[in-house]
């Protein structure tokens, strides 16, 4: 008998993962779902492509990850179409998320030599008569557990430069989002037929922590903070290494001299694009009193003309059924407690949609301000000065991106804000820009994906230091001399104590 559920919500039916359309319940995949032994197999299988991949060298990597690469350009209307079956975004939103991933998959195999590559390392005059040597050695396995907000970018970002530096992957995507996590699977497997180089396996929690005390060599996580806490705990039973990127709170921040138009614009693609289910949207703003009431009017007009629904809108449903609850309970705390909704409101929540809401003058304790809300809503408070919404940007846990505008001093600000990434005179940007790492501090978690930090997160690097003349000061010997110790003194004291 067919279990009757919540559209969007996966189950496991006759030991098949089922994931369904949040929208319209539509079936998006049945895929099988894996037992604890099903992933120790996927990751020895992983393990024993693992030499025959990283053989292969950064050349022959290189080649085959830009011919994924081209598969994935080619083919971006199909799974982009797969994206708004299985998770309900607009097919426009998911062109733009597989178009950022192909530049991430482009530029990792374009420079995995260069920054992971053996190379000479300047010798000190200490130990001149050493040449050194540093590489970077691929982990062997590593487990990627990814998210449903963005099944394609956020996988990707980790796995492309996981095998871009000679692992192999495995796979654990969202059950909210296993259809698009098997595509990928799939399609790599299309150009790179001859070894499970990346793989996937399915399944709910149970999975995802049968894969990182699997045996794997390091695991990288996205998803909420305390589902963090939970994988890093699992991962220190056995000393595996983690990069982990969790939730945000990120912060818009208005100067006096801001192109407000401007500002009003990217603030509400920031808030509400993927219907405010973004780790680095734009959750919370901080306006200077001179312009607050002029930015607050650009903002409720142009994000009270978006459109909601299921097909060819602007804004989709919510992906995950649950998170209705939480983004209620965020607008109604926001409300009792002396918020104003200046669009929208209570009455917002209509599932499996979210009309566009913004609030002012909610107070700094809320939920909406202090907790992940990850929906299409937004908070804007009026502040003295920029110092007081750099304190006020500060004063939560997480700290993963964030967003300044304003001329004079939008550097500056950005510098002071508590976050791992921030774009000034725009919003979201350094996701897509692969040259710079990607990841947060405090309760966004630690570690880097993206640009040269990302190709070294998937590493081990390895130091290596070659003799090359007579030791002039011999120091590590026992046949060392008093006379040799004191020459060695001098020189130090020559050397450095000036």
């Amino acid at each position: 008998m067919t279990a009757v559920h919540v559209p969007g919500t996966p189950v496991i039916e006759d030991g098949r993962l089922v994931s369904t359309s949040p929208a319209t319940g539509a079936e998006a995949g049945r895929l099988p779902a894996a037992t604890a032994a099903d992933v120790e197999r996927a990751v020895a299988r992983a393990r024993e492509a693992a030499g025959w991949w990283a053989g292969l060298g950064f050349a022959a990597r290189r080649e085959r990850l830009l011919r994924w690469r081209g598969l994935l350009a080619r083919r971006i209307e199909e799974l982009a179409e797969l994206v708004h079956l299985e998770g309900g975004k607009p097919v426009a939103d998911a062109i733009v998320e597989i178009v950022t991933a192909v530049e991430h998959v482009d530029w990792a195999a374009r420079n995995a030599r260069r920054v992971l590559g053996p190379r000479r390392v300047r010798s000190r005059l200490v130990l001149a008569e050493f040449s050194a040597h540093l590489e970077y050695q691929p982990y062997g396995v590593v487990g990627v557990i990814g998210p449903w907000n963005y099944p394609v970018f956020t996988p990707i970002g980790s796995a492309a430069y996981a095998l871009a530096a000679g692992n192999t992957v495995v796979l654990k995507p969202s059950e909210y989002t296993p259809a698009v996590g098997q595509w990928l699977v799939d399609t790599f497997a299309e150009v790179v037929p001859e070894q499970p180089v990346f793989t996937a396996v399915h399944g709910l929690g149970d999975v995802g922590a049968a894969l990182c005390r699997s045996g794997v060599d390091k695991v990288a996580f996205t998803g909420s903070t305390a589902t963090a806490k939970k994988v890093m705990a699992a991962c220190a039973e056995s000393l595996t290494p983690v990069l982990l990127e969790a939730g945000g709170k990120d912060a818009m921040i208005v100067d006096s001299d801001a192109d407000l138009d401007a500002a009003a614009d990217a603030c509400v693609w920031g808030a509400l694009t993927n219907a405010g289910q973004t780790c680095i949207g734009i959750e919370r703003v901080y306006a200077v009193a001179p312009v607050f009431d002029t930015f607050v009017d650009k903002v409720v007009e142009r994000a009270g003309r978006l459109t909601v629904g299921a097909e060819g809108a602007d804004i989709g449903p919510i992906t995950m059924p649950s998170q209705l609850d939480v983004i209620r309970r965020h607008i109604d705390d926001a409300l009792a407690r002396g918020g104003r909704a200046v669009l929208g409101g209570a009455d917002s929540v209509q599932p499996p949609y979210v009309r566009p809401t913004v609030l002012v003058d909610v107070p700094e304790d809320a939920a909406a301000v202090r907790e992940e809300t990850f929906g299409p809503t937004l908070t804007i408070n009026r502040v003295r000065d920029a110092d007081e919404a750099v304190a006020r940007t500060n004063a939560v846990p997480y700290g993963l991106g964030a967003s300044v505008f304003g001329r004079r001093r939008a550097v500056t600000i950005a510098r002071r804000m508590r976050s791992g990434m921030a774009s000034v005179n725009s919003a979201l940007t350094f996701a897509g820009m692969s040259t710079l790492p990607f990841g947060g501090v405090g309760d966004s978690g630690f570690g880097r994906i993206h640009g040269e930090d990302g190709l070294r997160e998937f590493g081990r690097p390895k130091a290596i230091t070659r003799r090359r003349a007579r030791s002039l000061l011999p120091a590590m010997t026992f046949d060392r001399t008093p006379a040799d110790i004191d020459r060695l003194v001098k020189a130090i004291k020559v050397m450095y104590g000036r």
